[in-house]
Order: structure tokens, then sequence, then C-alpha cells
């Protein structure tokens, strides 16, 4: 596996600059939520001419749909394909599935960018580190092109693996994914083990919490501010909601606990969040509002459910209401929309998650590898809990062991994303080189026996 392993970190030194420039070209592809076409037919075309047999499918909303873990973004699946290449293996070993989603969320407002979100520009850092800026850069395209040159980089080192590996480019991660991964597993692709090339750099993400938007209406009666005692304030029967769900995101942050969740920042000692995300009353000064909305995404803990809090949350806003002559009369609209799950937890002893954690610290700590040698010195990451919802829920669903890991970078979903090129080529090289260990080597032709041994 050593000469694989340098034969592997040498081709990649070698195309660094190809991948740069596959990267940048999917960077220039604007791919917001609902908009993925354009970057999907590309991804379709890198997986054709890397020779795998390749599966373009739209969601079929009727069988997603039925699926309890489904989240219905709201836009119709036409139009937007979810992108699959098989490169088979020879027989006899384990499958892996790398996963990525070219969905990405909106640059605006675009007067906070110091760069064109949508042109890749390559800047070096005073520390000589290469960073490419973008929507889209960091969450997730490095990690999808990480995953097709890793692919590259085994067929070009004319490595033949024993099990198949699978390549899913999907759309609508962003948006709870029911029209992409959860489609794939539908439609049949499924393997031994699971990998989300997603910004983890630090972290090796086998869990993250359940997740619930929740959306609270508060009825009022409009009239003109000059005789506003003729009305009935929309957004100051709120305040006491929201003063609420402030107390209570407290109360949570203290009582609940779960040690996975905390190891990335243990010193916060804070494993579940409750964000008062969205706040819309009234559009005129001079007018009393006759509604409000509260919009909040609630993470929740292994050992809570998902029925258990939309109970919750419903008694809580109904004890206000209680304390309000107008509210009791007249009481809030509780509504859930978008994002639901229950939390996701892999078992950390899992070998599927043990070899991975051995392989890339192994890498990580050897300074001969080319594409190691930037990290030299550095901490390898920790198996660890994640805060954010990760398409992995969906493999557990299906009894498929699941990780997410991927390049470093900073500002996702913010002004001036941006992505570690040297990162990328890492990470391409570690999931090659897992991809070898986990799915199996057949004997090379010059007789030297299975490289995996």
């Amino acid at each position: 596996m050593d000469v694989l392993t340098h034969r592997l970190s040498n081709w990649l030194i070698e195309h660094a600059d190809e991948c740069v420039a596959a990267l940048a070209e999917l960077v220039r592809i604007p791919s917001l939520v609902g908009q993925e076409a354009a970057a999907q037919d590309w991804m379709a075309q890198q997986y054709r001419a890397a020779g795998l047999e390749v599966d373009v499918f739209e969601a079929d909303r009727a069988a997603v749909q039925a699926h309890p873990a489904f989240v219905d973004s709201g836009i119709p699946f036409a139009g937007r394909p979810n992108v699959v290449g098989r490169w088979r293996g020879v027989g006899g070993g384990r499958s892996l599935i790398l996963n990525g989603h070219t969905d990405v969320v909106s640059p605006e407002p675009l007067s906070a960018w110091s760069f064109d979100p949508f042109g890749a520009q390559v800047v070096i850092g005073e520390d000589g580190r290469r960073r490419m800026y973008g929507r889209g850069a960091l969450d997730m395209k490095g990690g999808l092109i990480a995953n097709l040159f890793a692919l590259r980089a085994l067929q070009a080192c004319g490595i033949r693996l024993r099990g198949d590996l699978i390549l899913e480019s999907v759309i609508e991660e962003e948006a709870g994914g029911g029209g992409g991964t959860l489609a794939c597993f539908l439609r049949g692709h499924r393997a031994d083990g699971f990998i989300a090339s997603e910004p983890h750099w630090d972290d090796i993400t086998i869990a993250h919490p359940g997740i619930l938007y929740f959306r609270i209406v508060v009825p009022g009666r409009g009239a003109h501010a000059g005789r506003a005692h003729h009305g009935v304030n929309a957004a100051v029967e709120a305040a006491p909601i929201i003063a609420m769900l402030g107390e209570w995101d407290r109360e949570r942050a203290e009582r609940l606990h779960h040690e996975l969740f905390e190891r990335l920042e243990p010193s916060a000692r804070r494993s579940c969040h409750l964000n008062v995300g969205v706040v819309r009353a009234g559009d005129w000064p001079s007018s009393v509002p006759s509604q409000a909305e509260i919009e909040v995404r609630l993470s929740f803990l292994p050992g809570e459910t998902e029925a258990g809090i939309r109970e919750e949350v419903a008694a809580r806003v109904n004890a206000v209401a209680q304390r309000s002559s107008w509210l009791r009369e007249h009481p809030p609209k509780l509504e859930f929309f978008g994002w639901h799950t229950d939390p996701w937890l892999e078992d950390e002893r899992h070998p599927f998650v043990q070899e991975f954690a051995q392989c890339v610290r192994a890498l990580r700590q050897d300074a001969t590898l080319p594409t190691m040698r930037p990290w030299a010195g550095s901490s390898p990451p920790i198996l660890a809990g994640g805060t954010a919802g990760l398409d992995t829920r969906f493999a557990g669903l299906y009894g498929v062991p699941a990780l997410a890991w991927g390049p470093k970078g900073g500002n996702m979903h913010a002004a001036d994303e941006y992505v570690d090129l040297d990162s990328v080529l890492a990470v391409a090289h570690v999931l090659a080189v897992f991809a070898a260990r986990w799915c199996g080597v057949a004997a090379d032709e010059s007789g030297t026996g299975d490289l995996a041994n």
C-alpha cells in the first residue's frame, strides 16, 4: 500500500493545475438551490469522460414524498437531475459511495463580497497558501472535485478496485436533500460505505442533531398609528413569544448535553441550539401591523424525538398566548415547514469509521507525501458530531455506515467564501487511498500481488 499511496500522491501533484481548473469551471456555474441543471450537466460530462456508468435522473416526487425522511423544498424536480457514476470493480470487494452536492446558497448581499461570487478567483495568501474564492467553492464543490480526482488518480495509476466506487452529484442538499441523496437511495444506489466530502476538515463527522423548522404566525388588528388604540399590534403580541424562545434556548443549552457534539469545542459545553432566525411584522411605520411571523430553527439531541419536540413547541407557545387577553381569543398559528429530521448518529466503533479515521491520520502525519506536506505538524481530525444537517443521515436509514469529511476553507454561507486548494488535493488523495483499502485492490499486471496488503 505504501507504493500505491505514493503513486497516487505523485499523480495528484502532477495534475494539481488540472484539478484547480476543473474546480474553477464548476464554481463559475451559478447553481443556487433549484438552479442546479447546468452544474449537473457539467458533472455528468466529467463522469462520462472518466468512463463511468452514468445514471442521470430526476427524483420521483411520489416516491420520495412517501418517505418519512422527505423534506419538501417546494421546488419542482423537473429539469434538476441527480447524476450518479459507477466504476465497477472486478468483484469480491466492498463498495463505496463518494457523495456531494452542486446546489449552493444565495451569495446575497453581493455588496459584501470582495470577489465575484462566481469568479473562482485564486489568491495566494501571505502564508503562501492558495485560496479559491466563490460561492460553493467550499460548500461543497471543492469536495465534489476531490471525489472526481480521487477516482481519476486511481484510474491513471492503473489501480483496479475489487468493489464498486460510486460517485454521486446531487441536488438540493441545502434544502433538505429530499430530491437528491434520498432519491438516489430510493433508486437503488447503495453501497457498503458512504462518504460525503463536506467541508469538515478538523473533524470526521459521524453525527448531527435533530433539526426542526417552525413558524409562529401571531395575529393582530391593523389600524393607523394615529389611532393605534383601535388596533392590536401583532409585533408587540409576538414579543413575549420571542422572549420565551430565547429563554428556552438558554435552558436547553444548560440542561442538554451530548459528549459527541461537544468534542470540537469542549469549553463551550453547547450541544443544541434554538435560533429565532426570522421575524416579520408590518410594512409601514404609521401602520399597526396586523400580523407577525416568527421563524425558528431548533436542534435536538439523541433521546429526543421530532414528535416530542413538536408537542413541546405547541405547549410553550400556547402557554404564552394564555397570558394575553387578545391571544387567548385569537391564538397564534403554529406551522412546521422545511427541514425536519431526527438525530443521526453513526457508531464510532464501526469498522468503516475506524478504518477511515486511521487512514486519514496516517496520511496526514506522513510528511514524505507531497500532498500532505502542507499539513505537517497539524493535528489530525477527530471523530465528532456536527451541528448542521447532512445527507449522511439518509445512509443510516438504509443500514449504510456513513461519515462526512472534506476540504478546509472559510466563510461558508457567507461573503468571500473560499476553499484552500491544497486541501482539495489532500482530500482527493485520502479518498483514493481509502477507496483502495475499503474496496480492495486487484493484483496488478506486473504480478506484484495485492497492493492492498
